[in-house]
């Protein structure tokens, strides 16, 4: 697909640090693709798209997250039948840059500078999918300053790193959608035998490409999915450990505890007492 270069100062003012859109996508793709002098990150607040990029089609749906660097050329299609609306965030390159060497351990390699040839979707849950939404909806009215920027792509980092699951590997597609249906709680709390039915696959075959590609058992992914829902609902809700393990479908409270520290390096107590503590308490 023939190309075209977008430039940031055709979108900001020389005092301005981002660009903010909430738009539904045609049902056809453009004459051209496009890459940019800027890093975006868009995601798909409703129905479903294509999306070209580097050469591959990926399909997204409600919930999948991309982060596109100036390097990658990309277009859109909404799907025929759903349509589609996206959130799309645009920021300078220094912007980037700087956060990347900042927040090395945040950032560096792993959101914006990733060494794939094609960046891979997060799948965001529905409270991080809810939260992002709040945050754009909130920078559309503000002053395009720096600090808001940075200020959102560290709730960006936030939500997706802290505690979530790293996008996919590159890999076969069956099992590229296969990882991101298993974070759905329907199929994350049967464990390895969700992962196995999202597949569509045997168990051997599923259990041979998520070692290939993941370097990781299909169980141990799953509990990744897992503990990354426990963590949000101990962050935003009152519900107690042996509910969130059992939400989780982890009926051995002694083995959430095990998979939880190990994952986090803290208890699960601990963790909310953390994320949840008051600013304005004795301790």
């Amino acid at each position: 697909m023939e190309a075209k270069r977008f430039h940031i100062d055709d979108l900001l003012e020389p005092s301005e640090a981002f660009h903010v859109a909430m738009k539904p996508l045609a049902r056809r793709f453009p004459r051209f693709a496009h890459d940019h002098d800027f890093f975006e990150v868009f995601w798909v607040e409703t129905g479903q798209a294509e999306h070209w990029i580097n050469g591959t089609v990926q399909s997204l749906r409600q919930g999948d997250m991309i982060c596109i660097r100036p390097t990658d050329t990309h277009a859109f299609k909404a799907d025929e039948a759903t349509g589609c609306k996206i959130v799309n965030l645009a920021f300078r390159a220094e912007t980037a840059a700087h956060l990347a060497s900042r927040y090395a351990a945040e950032f560096a390699g792993r959101l914006f500078d990733t060494p794939d040839p094609t960046p891979s979707p997060w799948r965001l849950s529905g409270t991080q999918l809810s939260t992002l939404l709040q945050a754009a909806s909130r920078l559309r009215t503000q002053v395009r300053s720096l600090a808001r920027i940075e200020q959102f792509l560290l709730l960006l980092a936030g939500e997706l790193i802290d505690i979530g699951v790293q996008p996919e590997a590159p890999g076969p597609r069956w099992f590229v959608n296969a990882c991101r249906t298993v974070r759905e709680k329907e199929y994350f709390r049967r464990g390895a035998a969700g992962l196995t039915d999202a597949a569509g696959r045997s168990h051997e075959h599923v259990c041979r490409t998520c070692r290939g590609v993941l370097g990781l058992t299909p169980s141990a992914y799953v509990n990744q999915v897992r503990i990354s829902h426990a963590a949000e609902l101990l962050r935003s809700t009152e519900l107690s450990i042996r509910e969130i393990s059992e939400d989780c479908g982890i009926e051995n409270i002694s083995h959430f505890y095990r998979l939880f520290r190990d994952q986090t390096g803290s208890t699960p107590r601990l963790f909310r007492k953390r994320t949840q503590a008051d600013p304005f308490e004795a301790r």
